[in-house]
């Protein structure tokens, strides 16, 4: 039988976190996570869609538990503000699932300088979750959820020397690097648990061809061009809902037979249940890897070391 929304397991008592919960996928995973019982902080960029958010999720279940808070993924201060306000809220988190993006946008920079894609896409949800570790690591078991594309299959892995694509810049292009950066950090991230012999478990998924509001973003946001059209009618005609978009990240964050370092996808690529799907692009994965997590640390200044945070809660 296919899983559903109908297999979470009770999630009474336990924390969750969701960037991007404003809408599209994320709205659809917070939902589903707050009707399985958990208290759900929804972190998001736009405040007064992330509102009108949390009032679709209540007006449907008022036994629903929901927080919102801003967080920007662009700037490293609102990553370190939103991260703070978790943390003193809350001493443990058990699920967070770094959903927010964008798709095939101009050429432009985060208020820390970084090219927008790939700082949104990766290098805000790497301090968030660097920050957010501590909770993590109190919790259980906790689960971090990556969300990746299908376009990390056309993806570069991250050149050092130009991570920003500096002269050498194209909207799938940069998209493409930032989904595969989701993918080697999901795996890598795992891979720094299981050294620091922790509980914490690290996923990835991706939600195949979904019609949310982010192909819509792409098209308006650059006037159209020939592949963002494409998508977008694409999405539009043959595309899942986000509410089924949303259950390979959803599987990866409850599914109690889900394991670290795995991957949920659509069965059929890019359509159908959601199930586990092999890691593949294995060659020279553990240098990409830790490739991305020098860039990571020198860009954002943030460390991101599972073995010294389990270190500093035992001390």
């Amino acid at each position: 039988m296919s899983w559903t929304t109908k297999d979470i397991p009770d999630l009474t008592g336990k924390l969750a976190v969701v960037t991007g919960a404003n809408g599209g996928l994320g709205l659809e995973t917070a939902r589903a996570l707050a009707g399985a019982g958990a208290h759900v902080v929804m972190a998001a960029r736009d405040q007064e869609k992330a509102a009108a958010a949390e009032k679709s999720i209540r007006e449907a279940r008022r036994s629903v538990s929901l927080a919102v808070i801003p967080l920007d993924l662009g700037s490293l201060a609102s990553v370190r503000e939103a991260a703070d306000r978790i943390g003193s809220a809350h001493a443990r988190i058990d699920i967070l699932v770094n959903n927010a993006g964008l798709m095939a946008i101009p050429e432009r920079r985060t208020v820390d300088g970084f090219e927008m894609q790939f700082g949104v896409n990766h290098l805000g949800h790497f301090a968030l979750t660097a920050h957010l570790l501590p909770a993590l690591l109190r919790a259980e078991a906790a689960r971090v959820v990556s969300v990746t594309s299908t376009a990390h299959h056309m993806g570069r892995a991250v050149d050092p020397r130009n991570p920003h694509l500096e002269g050498n810049y194209g909207a799938w292009k940069s998209y493409g690097q930032s989904k595969l950066a989701n993918y080697h950090f999901g795996i890598g991230l795992q891979r720094h648990f299981e050294a620091a012999s922790v509980a914490a478990a690290s996923l990835i998924a991706h939600p195949g061809l979904s019609d949310t509001d982010l192909q819509a973003t792409s098209v308006s946001e650059t006037d159209g061009g020939f592949w963002q059209r494409v998508f977008h009618g694409l999405a539009g005609s043959t595309g899942m809902t986000p509410a089924a978009g949303a259950l390979p990240q959803l599987r990866a964050a409850t599914d109690p037979d889900a394991k670290g370092g795995e991957f949920y996808a659509p069965r059929f690529v890019n359509n159908g249940a959601p199930v586990r799907r092999p890691i593949l692009r294995r060659v020279g994965l553990a240098r990409a890897i830790e490739t991305l997590w020098e860039v990571s640390e020198r860009e954002t200044k943030v460390v991101l070391d599972v073995e010294a945070a389990k270190r500093s809660l035992e001390a």
